[in-house]
């Protein structure tokens, strides 16, 4: 044969490949633009079916969206994971953004393959959907997601079947961890007060209103000493590392801390710290709004895991000490019973709460009290296992004020800092202080001045106060020497 004829023959076949071609695309596109959706997802399923034919090696496992009633935790892995695997061959996306949520997430359309390779192997995923007679909106509680039971959705899973235990053993868990690792990293932090009106609703996580948690604070911009902060880093690394020692000693996977210190020293700051620092979710509960201890039990079966629930100064929201002393206060205890004391959360609920069997309702969690008066608590609250962690949070202090004027001036050095730190240590200041006369100028020399005033201001009031204190407590002692020599006169007379 000639080579003009090889040439011919060749620019044939090239011609009808290209014919094919582009009626291959003429009717993709028809089907796409006018046939039914569930016609497409018949011909899509015909067409796989035909092709696992002619492939006898080939496994597909088929993950469901739904398992009965209960969410697969599995295909919300694998819909996360393949968002971050989408080729540039895939023709249609999905693309959808919460109300509350601060990310775009991406998934494929029914019909769409995406290639995944882990080691070395290649992984195909499709997304099937059928579609069935409209019903009733179904609701899981775990996942308060939403679906309409028409709209059936599965993952389909096609590899060599020599791979099944490798798929089973390495290839899932890897698709899980990096789902929950993405997911972590994009979703939106939220804090949850409590919703009195579903309290006693169908699911204990209706009590909860969640709201986005938008605070700022992280462990570079508190005004902390830094060992305080190390310490506290190293605490939280150490807990989240040790979900299988927690199992193996039979204890709940827990942590507790205590917050103290006086006002402004920083304590809703390090717990906003936290929980960007773990990527956990803020329970705000307000002890003094329940009032009962049952109320308290629905409300913890409502939390999440990797969660921080934070219980603010306790030691003034409700009242705690009911544990029984002597006689007198057994008495008064008995009292109180009468008056119908057990309408209100108890000192044992909370306690429950903290390391009873109700601690148990969640994993990962951090319970966090504060308070300004750290002698006013209960000592059961105060033991280790309860209050793992006591954190003090102080006045501000050189170190405290350096971290600050970063932040707000962006200055690590200035000629006025000795004098400042000389009266940050004479005298009693918060860093919430501090702060504020930090944000009345943008110009640091003229800021750090006024900041000076301020504190030689307080220093000067602080020493009034103190000596306006001395001489109360000489006048005091001058009228109690006073009454018992009139005593004593008195008692000389009569005798």
């Amino acid at each position: 044969m000639s080579s003009k004829s090889k040439l011919s023959k060749a620019k044939a076949v090239l011609t009808t490949i290209g014919s094919l071609a582009a009626t291959a695309m003429v009717v993709r596109t028809v089907a796409q633009d006018f046939m039914p959706p569930e016609v497409q997802d018949y011909l899509n399923l015909r067409v796989r079916n035909l092709l696992k034919y002619f492939s006898v090696d080939e496994l597909t496992l088929v993950i469901y969206e739904f398992d009965g009633l209960i969410y697969n935790q599995l295909y919300e892995a694998a819909e996360v994971y393949l968002g971050t695997k989408i080729s540039p061959n895939v023709d249609r996306l999905k693309i959808s953004k919460p109300e509350k949520e601060n990310n775009i997430s991406v998934t494929v359309e029914p019909g769409e393959e995406v290639i995944d390779v882990f080691d070395g192997h290649k992984f195909k995923w499709v997304l099937s959907c059928k579609y069935v007679q409209p019903s009733t909106h179904h609701r899981d509680t775990k996942s308060s997601r939403s679906i309409l039971p028409s709209e059936l959705r599965s993952l389909e899973l096609s590899f060599c079947k020599e791979l099944k235990e490798k798929v089973l053993g390495s290839y899932l868990p890897y698709v899980l961890n990096e789902a929950k690792s993405r997911k972590e990293e994009e979703r939106t932090l939220k804090i949850f007060t409590i919703n009195h009106c579903n309290l006693y609703g169908k699911s204990p996580v209706d009590a909860w209103t969640p709201i986005n948690l938008d605070h700022p604070a992280t462990f570079d911009t508190l005004a902390m000493e830094e060992e305080m902060k190390e310490m506290v880093l190293e605490d939280l690394e150490r807990f989240v590392q040790r979900r299988e020692l927690y199992r193996k000693i039979g204890k709940a996977w827990k942590r507790g801390y205590l917050l103290y210190g006086p006002p402004g020293t920083g304590k809703s700051s390090l717990i906003a710290a936290m929980a960007n620092y773990l990527k956990f979710d803020v329970y705000d509960l307000e002890l003094s709004e329940l009032q009962f201890d049952s109320e308290l039990r629905l409300l913890l079966l409502g939390t999440a895991n990797r969660s921080i629930l934070v219980v603010e100064d306790i030691d003034c929201t409700i009242e705690l000490q009911d544990r029984i002393g002597g006689p007198e206060d057994s008495e008064k205890k008995t009292k109180r019973k009468s008056e119908d004391e057990d309408d209100k959360v108890t000192l044992s609920g909370v306690l429950n709460c903290i390391d009873g069997l109700w601690s148990t309702c969640s994993e990962e969690r951090i319970v966090i009290f504060t308070t300004n008066h750290k002698d006013k608590l209960d000592p059961a609250l105060l033991r280790p296992g309860r209050m793992d962690v006591h954190v003090h949070m102080s006045y501000c202090t050189p170190c405290g004020f350096k971290l600050l004027a970063g932040n707000y001036l962006g200055i690590k050095e200035h000629e006025l800092f000795g004098e400042i730190e000389a009266l940050i240590q004479s005298i009693e200041v918060t860093p919430a202080e501090v702060g504020e006369q930090l944000l009345k100028s943008d110009e640091p020399t003229a800021t750090l001045r006024g900041l000076i005033d301020f504190l030689r201001h307080k220093r000067n009031e602080n020493e009034e106060a103190k000596a306006k204190k001395a001489l109360e407590s000489v006048e005091k002692e001058s009228k109690t020497s006073a009454v018992e020599q009139e005593q004593e006169q008195e008692e000389i007379s009569v005798t």
